[in-house]
């Protein structure tokens, strides 16, 4: 069994940059509709800043999910 470490680090590297992007988007989405619910503010913008930073979170696992089922990859997006 030989481990090929250039891809294991490639891996690794993306997981944490993932794991990070999701965390952020989602931790600011939930800070946006609080300030929505401030009083004296336009909520309509920070809603809609929330659902945006909801929906990138709901993609990225999404995406995730296609990569890892192999059924997915090679129905979707063709790799085989």
């Amino acid at each position: 069994m030989n481990i090929q470490w250039g891809s294991f680090l490639i891996v690794a590297i993306v997981t944490w940059v993932s794991a990070l992007f999701i965390v952020g988007a989602y931790s600011l989405g939930v800070r946006m509709l609080a300030v929505a619910g401030d009083e004296n503010r336009s909520t309509g913008l920070a809603k809609g800043a929330a659902y945006i930073c909801f929906a990138l979170c709901g993609a990225v696992v999404l995406f995730g999910i296609i990569l890892i089922v192999p059924a997915l990859s090679e129905s979707i997006l063709g790799i085989h």
